[in-house]
């Protein structure tokens, strides 16, 4: 159920790259508490940069970025508590289990024993990886890698989810099973903060969505708001109508300092 509260709250967030680069230009917006809202952009709009700065995987240039009322540059360690991050490249020691990356996971975090255990047993049954926990992520397949990343973003029972295109690459079985995951998730409470371009999942999943292109913020309502005020039949139009030009202009910069950051060429 989605509260008053305000969980995320972002203020004038600008990063620029180098002297002149400008990945984010501005932009303001909140999340409210078990809300499940979107970033939905083309490929080097601003998406990932956003929500690395708001997990403090990048450093902003300036502005202000807050996670349950703790701004993010200056209480980093307690926002790490509070937060989950599923990223798009999924990094796995190859060389482990599912289990034995959970049970190190929980000791990073300073759990209890009892609590790691009963997390790992039910996070598993969430992700139907319950029958493979004891074998190499090496041998895990492309969606069941990808469930795994979900699965251990949330070992530590975060308040706030961040999931940068999760489902990039997946079969569409894969991608149901994700979506059907995260909703149950968010029934369930928990805040989540999707950053995709695909415009069947942000209309899925999200309840509210903030289009983003060339680091600004240029449309933001629920799916059904924006259709109205863009007058279109779908969230698809919405998109190309506000955001179609990225499209062909989109490129990526290889001198961008930060290796999330995609970049149209200046």
């Amino acid at each position: 159920m989605v509260s008053n509260n305000k969980i995320i709250e972002v203020k004038n967030l600008v990063k620029i790259y180098g002297k002149k680069i400008k990945a984010v230009n501005g932009i303001t917006f909140s999340v409210k508490e078990g809300e499940f809202f979107g970033f939905l952009g083309p490929n080097g709009a601003g998406k990932t940069t956003t929500i690395n700065m708001l997990a403090n995987l990048v450093k902003k240039t300036s502005g202000s970025a807050k996670i349950a009322g703790l701004e993010v540059s200056e209480k980093a360690n307690e926002v790490y508590h509070k937060i989950g991050f599923a990223m798009q490249e999924v990094g796995l020691d190859e060389t482990a289990t599912a289990r034995e990356m959970m049970q190190l996971h929980g000791r990073l975090y300073h759990m209890p024993k009892q609590e790691i255990d009963s997390q790992i047993k039910k996070l598993l049954k969430l992700v139907e990886l319950e029958r493979v926990a004891d074998r190499y992520t090496s041998t895990y397949s492309g969606g069941m890698r990808r469930r795994f990343d979900l699965a251990l973003s949330l070992l530590h029972r975060p308040k706030v989810l961040f999931l940068d295109e999760p489902t990039t690459g997946l079969d569409p079985h894969a991608k149901r099973l994700i979506w059907g995951h995260l909703r149950q998730l968010n029934k369930e409470g928990m805040t989540i903060l999707l950053t995709t371009h695909a415009m069947d999942e942000a209309e899925a999943l999200c309840e509210r969505i903030a289009i983003i292109d060339r680091g600004k913020i240029v449309a933001e309502g629920s799916p059904k708001q924006l259709e109205r005020k863009f007058k279109v039949k779908n969230l698809e139009e919405v998109f190309l109508k506000i955001a179609g030009h990225s499209f062909q202009e989109a490129e990526l910069n290889l001198r961008a300092t930060d290796p999330y950051a995609r970049l149209r060429g200046r």
